[in-house]
Formats: C-alpha cells, structure tokens, sequence
C-alpha cells in the first residue's frame, strides 16, 4: 500500500509531563446564530429566552462555549452588525434581564458565555454617528470623513455589500467611509477617543461575567492613511494594516490585565480574518505582544471544497503546523453563518468525516448552530432573502452571495416550523427537509445519528491523548486519510477518514495490530467498542470510524 507522506508535528509527548491547558485550548466553542436559534415567544424571530430554553442541549452536547452573534440594539439592516448602542440588548432579542438569566444559568450548567465584539464600524442610527454628522465638538472624527463634490468620492474604493464605500452626507457635507453597508459606517481608531470609548465596551461586558469577546472583521479597522484609489485588489489598503495589529495587542492586555484585578479564569479573544498566513498569525501576537488567543482558521472552508482529496485536507493542516508558532493554539473552523453549511459545500456523505478530522486535531474547535445536526442550506427564494450581501447584488448572482441559505432556522423537531416556534410565520423560511432532518430524531434513533456521532467525538475531546498528544497525518490510497494521536501511557486514538465515494481498504498494522472501534460515521456497519484487526480495514464511501489502540 502506497504511503503518501507522514507528518509529526511537534507538541508536548514523550516522558515530559505536558503542561496543563488552560480551559479555552481544547474548548468547543459552539456558535449561536440568535435570530435562527430558538424563537420563546412565538414572533418568528428567535431570541435569548429561547437560548435559555436550549441550554440543556448544549450541556447534552458537550460543547465548552456557546458564542452569541450579535445581540445589541441595532435597525437591523445586517443583522445586527450595525449596532446603535454596545452596551444593550435589542428588544428582539429580550433584554438585559434574559441576557443576565441567560449568563447566570449557563454558568450554573458549566457553559462559558461569549459575545460578538464588532469594533470596525456602528450603525449610522449610533448616537456617536449622529453627533459625528452634525459635528458636535468631540465627536467631529469619530468617523473616517473625507472631503470632496457630490456625486465624486474621496477614491475608487467599493465596499463588501457592492457599490462605493463612500456615502455622501448632506447634513455635513462630505463623505463618509464605510466597508460594508452605507447604514454601517466605519469608526476612526486613529481618535484616541474612540479607542477609550470602545475598551470601555469590553469592560463593561467583562463586568456583566462574558468570558470573551470573537471580534468581529478586525482586518477592517485601519485604512492606508492616504487613502490612494486602488489596484484591481483595493484590500492591500483596507485590510490587516499596522496600527490593526496594535490595536488587537491593546485589547488583549485589557483583558488580561481584567483577569488580574478580578481573578477567575482567562478571558479569551478570538479574531476573525481571512488573510493569508503572513498577516493571520500576526493577529496571535509578535515576540513583545500577545494578541488574539487564536484567529479563526479558516482554511477548511477557503482552500476545500467537495472535490478536495485526502491529500488536499492534509496539505491543509500541514500548512497551518508550518506556519503557527509552536507555543499558539490551533484551531478549526468548519462552517459559520456568513459560508453555505458544511454538508451542503462538501456533501452530507462527509459530515461526520469532517467533524472527526476537526475533533482530533490539536486545539480548539468552532462549530456553528446546526452543523452537529448535518443541517444543510436552507430553502429561500430571492424574495424571501434578506441579506444585504445577496439583495444588494443581481438575481444572477444571488445564491452566490446571499448568506441566508445557512442562516435559516434551527430543526429542533418534526412538529410546526421544525419545533423553531409555535407555528408563526419565521423570519427566513423552515428548510423543506425538516421532518427528516432534525435533533429530536437523531436524539432518539436507535441508527446512528450525526447528532450521536458529534457528542461521542465531543467526549473524546476529554481524553488526554486528545488533550495532549502529538499528531500524525498519513493518507493512504489518494482518499483515505488517517489522523493519529500518541501519548505515552494513555491509548492512541486513530481517525481513519474515507474522503472518497468509492469502497477503501487500508493496512493500519504499522500502528497497531488490533483497534477498539470508539466512533463510527452513520455509513459504517462497524460496532463500538469491537475489536477489528489492523491489516484489514474496509471502509465503504464516504465512511469514516475513529479506532483506539488496545493494550499489547
């Protein structure tokens, strides 16, 4: 049998006693999408109280976190990443009694509570803007203003949701800057006084007990000081500058120096960007400054797809091991609300495969609502869309764009609108497959479920080989690939991953000549806790099974 290549990649092994992890390292950070979530009230919208209500779910699961998308007072315009106030809770979503039951009671159940921190820009309805606009003393740059006619932008620079990213304000006369939608304006962190006022955010939010903060876009902060009309790729002046880095290692001394006045446990920061390797890890820190606690990894979503061959996904975490410096944390990013669901970009036949590839590697995992479940995208028309990155396009191009598809409801059940609510009409429409795709069936089965396969790799998390042990990849036969944790006195555990749709038989003997099966995929006719033999492994297309090595 053909071996490719094998990779050690160097963590704590051997007959060194590693160091003991800090509770976010191997975490499972389980991402809620609150309009989508639960709806408690019956509006069509979901809301806290309806995350209170899945809290035991949570806890079932086994995830460490739950991560909340925004749940500030906002007009609504990008779901709530146009915020008019940081510091409230938008009455769609309850108030900051729920959100304080909410925080409570999640503590209780072992839960840790983080919250998107969207710092790169408000809602045009903020009271900063509003004061910016009349320019109240103060308040004059607390936006990024710019000189210039009518009808004629500071530059040729266009923003995410297409069209110019200037806006031209009467009121003022001149224009505005803004990444994404004209109702989002970007802030000026080049004003001392906007850096003060949005630590101040992050503090009182520390103050209410969140353990965290995902910054939302942090490529976004700085703009090219000239602001020169772009090449082709405009991005080399709008992402990742220099004074981005500066302000991601101000906040991280913020928090730590939180957690030394008020003790408890690390409060972490995790950073959204999709840059390439030399700008991502910078977000980590440098040699004098710690940054972000990790940077979403994205690469499972930007460099796979359902083409990609085992080879490909192993070409994938050897690049981030070469590129991550030894004392950072990996981590794992299969889906979010802003990328079509995992199963719909790489086929449902791979769910549970991904899921054992990101479960057993080194690090943290992130995992969005709905993706434990196998949920693919929803059903939605052009006029039932309400993206702006979608509705702001052309029709042609609106499944392309649009992120509504993955943002559609929870499917709790087989009952009305998927057990989401009580039977109102919902925000974005209850995908057509519900009644056979849903958490109710998977929970009480007795055929495999992803749901069950999810919760058991979740369980394995826990093992300290899993915690602490070194890493091998190997891929055999061009789509099978093998993940393989060691550690010295504790039992291996050895994810064998068939990407490809075609029956596979591979030869696990180097490693051991008997396994224990601990998690097979929904494909699989292998039973857990049976002993196969290590020189025949059969695995028909797109199954996948994680062994443990059992004691010679």
């Amino acid at each position: 049998m053909f071996l490719l290549q094998s990779l050690v990649v160097l963590l704590a092994l051997g007959t060194v006693a590693p160091a003991e992890l800090d509770w976010w390292q191997n975490a499972v950070f389980y991402q809620i999408y609150p309009r989508s979530f639960k709806d408690s009230d019956n509006d069509g919208t979901g809301d806290l109280r309806g995350v209170i209500q899945k809290l035991d779910h949570l806890v079932e699961t086994g995830v460490t976190a739950l991560w909340l998308s925004p749940i500030y007072p906002s007009p609504q315009v990008d779901f709530g990443y146009d915020i008019s106030d940081f510091t409230g809770v938008d009455p769609l979503f309850g108030d900051m009694g729920d959100f304080m039951e909410l925080t409570r009671k999640a503590k209780a159940k072992g839960l840790r509570i983080i919250l998107d921190f969207v710092p790169n820009h408000s809602s045009d309805q903020h009271e900063w803007f509003k004061k910016s606009e009349n320019s109240e003393p103060g308040y004059e740059d607390f936006y990024v203003w710019k000189d210039g006619e009518p009808g004629t932008p500071p530059n040729s620079w266009t923003s995410y949701f297409h069209g110019p990213a200037w806006t031209w304000s009467t009121k003022r006369n001149q224009w505005y800057f803004h990444q994404f939608a004209s109702a989002q304006p970007d802030l000026n962190y080049r004003n001392p006084k906007v850096v003060q006022e949005m630590k101040k955010v992050l503090t009182y939010w520390l103050d209410l007990g969140v353990d965290g903060f995902r910054v939302d876009i942090i490529t976004a902060l700085f703009e090219d000081v000239n602001y020169p009309n772009g090449p082709l790729d405009q991005y080399a002046y709008t992402s990742d500058q220099p004074e981005t880095y500066d302000m991601v290692y101000q906040w991280r001394i913020l928090l730590d120096e939180y957690q030394k006045r008020n003790g408890g446990d690390t409060r972490v920061m995790m950073t959204e960007s999709y840059a390439d390797a030399d700008k991502l890890f910078g977000y980590y820190g440098n040699s004098t400054h710690n940054g972000a606690h990790f940077s979403f990894n994205f690469w499972f979503i930007t460099q796979l797809n359902r083409d990609s061959t085992a080879k490909d996904i192993k070409g994938v975490i050897d690049k981030w091991f070469r590129n991550m410096p030894e004392h950072y944390t990996a981590n794992w990013v299969l889906g979010n609300h802003d990328q079509h669901r995992v199963a719909t970009r790489y086929g449902p036949g791979r769910v549970d495969g991904l899921n054992m590839i990101a479960m057993l590697l080194p690090g943290v995992v992130v995992t969005y609502n709905g993706e434990e479940i196998g949920m693919e995208n929803g059903e939605v028309s052009w006029e039932e869309g309400w993206d702006p990155q979608g509705c702001n396009g052309n029709k042609e191009d609106w499944y392309k764009n649009s992120r509504d598809f993955e943002r559609t409801p929870y499917q709790w059940d087989g009952s009305a609108n998927a057990g989401f609510n009580e039977g109102h009409k919902t925000w974005l429409p209850v995908s057509e497959q519900y009644k056979t795709l849903n958490l109710a069936l998977q929970r009480t089965s007795t055929l495999k479920s992803h749901y069950r396969v999810y919760q058991e790799l979740v369980k394995l998390r826990q093992t300290e080989t899993l915690k602490l042990g070194k890493l091998r990849t190997i891929v055999l036969q061009n789509n099978v690939l093998v993940i393989i944790r060691e550690l010295e006195n504790e039992p291996a555990y050895v994810a064998v991953v068939n990407v490809g749709g075609s029956f596979a038989s591979v030869d696990l003997s180097h490693i051991a000549s008997k396994f224990v099966v601990q998690v097979p995929s929904v494909q699989s006719e292998k039973i857990p806790k049976s002993t196969i033999d290590g020189s025949a492994i059969y695995l028909v297309g797109f199954e996948s099974v994680v062994l443990a090595t059992v004691k010679e």
